[in-house]
């Protein structure tokens, strides 16, 4: 052997994994991100209606008004038959209920399927009879009356 020999040295592997481009990636990200982000928000402020939900204590039963996908309209008074009729005959024997109680409460039923302007027609009609205290009904079960 020579004294001029290269002396050789192991490497040893390293076993780490470089964090540092990821680190920048994700800082790039972040950036463009919160650049962005506001940007991509096209909203309207409205202003919600606050309610308190809570049970109906009330002795008198509610009159039910349904409203189908194919525009009828039906009407069930308290424990009576579920009876279809006109916008204009319901809204005549609601007006007659109404003078008799100010007080009657209506309960807004929809299918499933009927568009929401099924929904707005019938409260139009409640409206035009005067009923004053109305409430939608919803079916966690998806089933509409």
């Amino acid at each position: 052997m020579t004294a001029f020999a290269p002396h050789r040295k192991r490497r040893k592997l390293k076993s780490e994994i470089n964090v540092v481009p990821y680190i920048d990636v994700m800082l790039v990200l972040l950036i463009i991100f919160m650049v962005t982000a506001p940007l991509l928000t096209l909203s309207i402020d409205v202003d919600l209606p606050v309610a308190n939900a809570k049970a109906l204590e009330s002795k008198q039963d509610p009159i039910i008004v349904t409203a189908y996908a194919d525009g009828r309209l039906a009407m069930q008074l308290p424990k009576g038959e579920l009876q279809s009729m006109s916008a204009d005959e319901m809204q005549q024997r609601l007006a007659a209920i109404v003078t008799q109680d100010r007080n009657v409460r209506v309960v807004l039923a929809a299918e499933a399927q009927a568009p929401y302007q099924r929904v707005i027609d019938a409260t139009n009609v409640l409206k035009a009879a005067k009923v004053e205290k109305v409430a939608l009904l919803t079916d966690a079960g998806g089933n509409a009356r």
